[in-house]
């Protein structure tokens, strides 16, 4: 009897393993689109929650975005030790030293380990003779002191690293398909001789049951050279992407081209928002043929549960 019991418990749980795709449910917190109570902005950030770490991605634009909308949310972000940045862009660095002020005298290491890839702190000129740099400074270099002032420690990546249990920053990307997608006007070089490209996008891979579930920020590398870097770490389908993919200003040729190389590797959720476009992404979900609840234009508390379903927030 108790042997029969026993493997009816032990049946029960690999139900419940077997029903988990992934560790770490996904929560907006920082987008264009707002929720009730939400600050929205031009700018991204998610939070990643485990039942053993919290990991941010991007930190908004505005100090202020992703403390208020994390509190609205009812998230405890001093939990996170662990950030990925994107790219040096003021929208997606701007939250990060406020964050680290705020919770530090909570949790002696919260926001203190911040992934990087290389370019990260390159100063950028505009031909008017100003300069831009992250997190809202116009120096580079003049943040990262500050930042290290506070004990944010960064660590700068040529290649993918592994941050987390199956989190992957995947470090600089190759541009073998898409070569920029982005905004022009600022340069690395104070001749004003070489453009600025931005080498240091970066993305986040989270390994699933089901194959990547890919996240950037702006997307600048292109979706398809990210997606590949992610298969080139492990070759499995590119199931779901979340995030901003700067395709609001794509032409419908590069549109095309893009759903049809994620149509043939995987793609079935779509969580386009930031800058992807509304546009690009119906478009986009409608040549893959990806149903409407697994299509999210993502508002500030949108989620991904763990096992891989999208809860829209109040506005969707």
């Amino acid at each position: 009897m108790w042997s029969k019991t026993f493997k009816h418990i032990k049946f029960f749980f690999l139900l419940l393993s077997a029903a988990i795709n992934a560790e770490y449910q996904i929560t907006v917190l920082a987008t264009n689109i707002s929720n009730f109570g939400g600050f929205g902005e031009w700018s991204f950030s998610a939070l990643y929650e485990s039942d053993n770490e919290s990991i941010l991605f991007d930190t908004g634009f505005h100090e202020d975005t992703v403390l208020h909308n994390a509190k609205v949310l009812n998230k405890d972000l001093s939990k996170v030790n662990k950030v990925v940045l994107s790219h040096f862009h003021s929208d997606h660095t701007g939250g990060l030293i406020k964050l680290r002020k705020t919770f530090k005298d909570i949790n002696k290491d919260a926001f203190s380990k911040v992934y990087v890839a290389r370019g990260f702190f390159d100063q950028r000129y505009k031909k008017d003779g100003t300069k831009e740099g992250p997190g809202n400074f116009d120096d580079s270099l003049e943040f990262k002191k500050v930042a290290e002032e506070e004990g944010i420690k960064f660590i700068i990546l040529d290649d993918y690293k592994m941050v987390a249990k199956n989190i992957y920053a995947t470090g600089t990307v190759d541009r073998k398909i898409e070569y920029y997608n982005g905004p022009k006007g600022l340069y690395v070089d104070k001749e004003f001789k070489v453009p600025d490209i931005i080498k240091d996008d970066q993305s986040v891979g989270m390994l699933t049951d089901k194959g990547w579930i890919m996240m950037s920020g702006c997307g600048h590398s292109g979706i398809i050279n990210t997606a590949k870097k992610l298969q080139e770490i492990k070759d499995v389908p590119v199931y779901g992407a979340i995030g901003g993919f700067h395709l609001f200003q794509a032409d419908d040729n590069t549109i095309i081209k893009t759903a049809n190389w994620l149509k043939n590797n995987g793609m079935t959720k779509f969580m386009g928002g930031h800058c992807t476009g509304i546009y690009a992404a119906e478009t986009i979900a409608e040549i893959i043929g990806i149903s409407r609840q697994n299509l999210s234009h993502t508002a500030i508390g949108s989620v991904l549960t763990k096992d891989l379903e999208i809860i829209r927030s109040s506005v969707e």
